[in-house]
């Protein structure tokens, strides 16, 4: 049995969820979570320039909600490689039909599951366990400058998140409500 990449369209426009497809045997698995033809198949960037890890001590660590300005979109393929996540996406593309609408799911190093998550989207999570590790591959390099975001309670988009958020950096306590001029797209 040779292992392939599964992908399951979610119910936002362009926003997949990467399904592990495992070879078990004596030894573990094995389980391929990247393959260019089978990413480009559905039309999905097969270029990542760059990749990040995201380490977090305590669960209850909230990041988010961030995007970049519209004339700096980013995709991103976010798994979680240690303890479990509820990661939440937002499509603010005003063109999509689902725009303004989100999603939650939860990552976990046992589900093994991946999302790629569209240019237009903002993006956070909230971890469910403490020494979580969260893995991006990005479409673009990192900008600083270009990096904005809205409050992960803005009541334009009522996110439901499992537990109260105990940690949050400064910056993501203190971003403004959504705004569609802000941000474009």
């Amino acid at each position: 049995m040779v292992a392939r990449v599964r992908f399951e369209l979610t119910a936002l426009q362009d926003a997949w969820l990467i399904l592990p497809e495992a070879h078990v045997d004596e030894r573990g698995f094995f389980t391929r979570t990247f393959c260019e033809n089978e990413f480009a198949a559905r039309g999905l960037p097969v270029h990542y320039p760059q990749s990040n890890l995201s380490h977090n001590n305590r669960a209850g660590t909230l990041r988010g909600m961030h995007i970049n300005t519209a004339d700096h979109w980013e995709s991103k393929v976010v798994r979680c490689t240690r303890g479990a996540v509820h990661d939440v996406i937002v499509d603010l593309r005003v063109t999509s039909s689902t725009y303004g609408r989100w999603m939650g799911v939860d990552l976990s190093v046992a589900n093994g599951i991946g999302l790629f998550v569209p240019e237009g989207f903002a993006h956070g999570f909230l971890t469910l366990a403490e020494d979580t590790d969260v893995t991006y591959q990005m479409s673009r390099t990192f900008e600083a400058e270009v990096g904005i975001g809205f409050r992960w309670n803005d009541p334009a988009f009522d996110i439901r998140w499992p537990i109260e958020p105990l940690v949050i950096n400064e910056r993501d306590a203190t971003y403004l409500d959504y705004e569609p001029s802000r941000f474009g797209g």
